[in-house]
């Protein structure tokens, strides 16, 4: 008897499986979206003509964003009862599709139409909702709204903050339909056309052009030729659709063009923003296309996100940081000067390849501790500060600081005067170079002594920066710390007592 109903079991499971991988309505769906695997793909090709399909690795962090932009845009077009099916397809789970598939880029979107998996349509970057939706909508046409006259242009240009208007003598002319295939490729920007004579006078255009028209005012123009193909107008739209200094707010998403990204860390509050900005602005227009140039506020409490990540604080600002978006490798600005021939130099410098990287660590110099004052760098930082048996105090420099470069002599006799107790360490640190794991509230060149507890602390000096004054801190502060020591080491005897009785009374 147990034998049968195992067998029928067993028997209903086959046939449940093999009704699944033949009814269409078995494809599982998640939020809206089919699922694709290796066994039904070919099915659903069958059974939808057209099928937008997301492949994606769900632990990417580009991939997380396009899923749930991909839903979003799914439950909109099923809602609208659309005959586009949004399906994905988790390229980790299924390798052996996607390598049938050639598909090498991720994420990534390809259009399947009327059932041929040979031959899809590579989508362009769509990176909301909103742009794939827009997308599909254009591929039925018309790609570009058709502005008849000046009323409808104001509504037009008023919409959005930047706006494409293609002006065109004939709009069924060869160089008309580039603009069309363009507009139909690039789904986030608004796109209008028109053959209105009173439109081509407001703008004070003869010939067929292309407008990109920000804030209402026309911006940017690309003359149309018989040699012009869609490429060319891509790159122009594409060139100048951000502003020359695009401002991060933590929210706005910055569109990558080019994947090096100059950033600006200031506070627009401060005195001397201006001039600053002034340079950097002029700087982006001779290297617009080449770098892309970002202002980050740090008065601004939404960019606390982005300061984190590239390990900016607000005490240290200005700063200039180079990133290359194709490694994540970056490249800080050796200079205290913010002028506009040293940050041309410097961006020179690295799209020649000669800037030197930031990195978390510089390696461990030779003979780092033979000097009287100690090299540290970020791999042995901890392990000198903070040693429970030295006092250690530490200057933080940068080397291009003049402030910073002028403690050097001090500090050498600092090291000088505590030559004979072995209990003190004087030491250094890059901070520009080397990431170490505490607060520095003050911009460099910053003072802090590190005393010989257990416990980890740390104390900042506020004080005079000479010799007399930070001798005389440091020896309050040393004879503070053989006390603590002392309080510390009774606790923990203490506590090791009560750990061994209670293991005795235990056994």
């Amino acid at each position: 008897m147990k034998v049968y109903i195992t067998l029928c079991l067993s028997v209903c499971v086959y046939l449940c499986k093999a009704l699944a991988d033949s009814d269409p309505d078995a494809i599982l769906e998640d939020k809206d979206v089919l699922v694709l695997t290796k066994s039904n793909f070919e099915w659903a090709l069958k059974q939808h003509n057209q099928l937008l399909v997301h492949f994606y690795a769900p632990l990417s962090g580009q991939s997380l964003g396009s899923i749930l932009e991909f839903r979003e845009a799914a439950g909109a077009l099923k809602e609208a009862e659309s005959d586009v099916r949004l399906g994905g397809v988790n390229v980790k789970k299924e390798k052996d599709l996607a390598a049938s598939l050639n598909v090498t880029t991720i994420p990534s979107l390809r259009l399947y139409l009327s059932g041929n998996k040979n031959n899809p349509v590579h989508c362009p970057d769509l990176k909301s909702s909103a742009a794939i939706l827009t997308w599909l909508k254009r591929r039925k046409g018309p790609s570009a709204d058709i502005i008849s006259n000046l009323t409808q242009l104001e509504k037009f240009t008023g919409e959005e903050e930047l706006v494409v208007l293609g002006l065109f003598k004939d709009l069924e002319e060869d160089i008309a339909k580039v603009f069309y295939e363009t507009a139909a490729d690039i789904a986030d920007l608004p796109f209008g056309v028109t053959g209105n004579d009173e439109i081509f006078s407001k703008y004070e255009i003869s010939g067929d052009t292309v407008l990109l028209i920000r804030k209402s005012k026309p911006d940017k123009q690309f003359e149309m030729g018989s040699s012009t193909v869609k490429t060319d107008l891509v790159q122009f739209i594409r060139l100048y659709e951000m502003e020359l200094v695009t401002e991060y707010n933590g929210e706005k998403v910055l569109k990558f063009v080019v994947l090096v990204v100059f950033m600006l860390f200031i506070n627009k509050t401060e005195e001397g923003f201006e001039e600053i900005f002034l340079a950097f602005k002029t700087t982006a227009e001779k290297l617009r296309g080449k770098v892309l140039f970002v202002m980050i506020d740090v008065s601004e409490p939404r960019n606390g996100r982005v300061m984190e990540y590239f390990r900016v604080r607000s005490e240290e600002v200005p700063q200039i940081r180079m990133v290359n978006l194709s490694n994540h490798v970056q490249y800080q600005l050796p200079s205290d000067k913010f002028d506009t021939q040293t940050l041309l130099e410097f961006c020179l410098k690295y799209l020649d390849g000669k800037a030197k990287p930031k990195l978390q660590s510089e390696s461990i110099p030779e003979n780092w501790d033979t000097q009287p004052v100690k090299e540290l760098v970020g791999m042995n930082f901890e392990i000198v500060a903070f040693n429970h048996n030295k006092n250690v105090i530490v200057l933080f420099y940068a080397p291009w600081s003049s402030e910073s470069r002028a403690l050097f002599p001090l500090w050498e006799e600092l090291a000088e005067h505590f030559r004979e107790n072995e209990d003190v360490v004087v030491a250094k640190i890059d901070v520009t170079a080397n990431d170490v794991n505490i607060h520095l509230r003050e911009k460099y060149p910053s003072i802090k002594l590190f005393p010989a507890v257990y416990s980890e602390r740390v104390v900042p000096y506020s004080g005079k920066r000479k010799l007399k004054p930070i001798v005389t801190f440091m020896k309050k502060e040393i004879e503070k710390a053989k006390t603590d020591k002392a309080k510390e080491e009774e606790w923990r005897k203490k506590y090791l007592n009560e750990q061994k009785a209670a293991v005795k009374e235990e056994l």
